[in-house]
């Protein structure tokens, strides 16, 4: 082997090795959160062996919808391996099927407030929010929330299909707020 492929070599080795670790922690599981909403690093994707209940904290896909589109382009979101090629989310189950959510200056849940849920109108870049009417949670939806302030989550997109659900999040090595 001539010295001047010696180099090239070592890229595709290095970057074959990369590939190959990334690919055993997709398949064990292995999630990085880069988003706000949750502490930034390592997570995991638990099993969930029974139906998602108010204060799981879930690893879910979003439906392909007109909705995450939109919140794909505006940013919210990113392209992942999720229906409509987004990625999962990592969210709190804040209501389940059967329950009664109202959306106004901040989120109620049978009438009791949820912390952390003042709904914003606009959102960093000035664009309006639609926001979730509210009513009750349908059979097989979940409603999702996170305490960040500029959280994507159900006071803006309502309700999503349990279905999407992939398992418990489960911090592994994570950092930040």
């Amino acid at each position: 082997m001539s010295i001047r492929r010696f180099p090239l070599v070592i890229l595709v080795a290095g970057a074959g090795l990369v590939a190959a670790v990334a690919g055993a922690g997709w398949g064990a599981g292995l999630r990085i959160n880069l988003t706000p909403s949750y502490p930034r690093g390592l997570w995991r994707i638990e099993t969930l062996d029974r139906a998602a209940a108010v204060g799981d904290l879930v690893f879910i896909c979003p439906p392909d919808t007109v909705e995450f589109e939109r919140a794909f382009a505006r940013g919210y979101i990113r392209r992942g391996l999720c229906a409509g090629g987004l990625s999962p989310l990592i969210k709190t189950v804040a209501a389940v099927s059967g329950q009664q959510v109202d959306v106004a200056d901040q989120v109620s849940i049978d009438r009791r407030p949820l912390p952390g849920s003042d709904v914003r109108h606009a959102d960093a870049a000035g664009r309006p929010l639609a926001t979730f009417a509210g009513g009750v949670i349908p059979a097989g939806e979940l409603y999702l929330h996170s305490d960040f302030a500029g959280s994507y989550d159900s006071r803006y997109f309502g309700p999503i299909p349990s279905s999407g659900v992939l398992g418990l999040a489960r911090p592994v090595f994570t950092f930040g707020p």
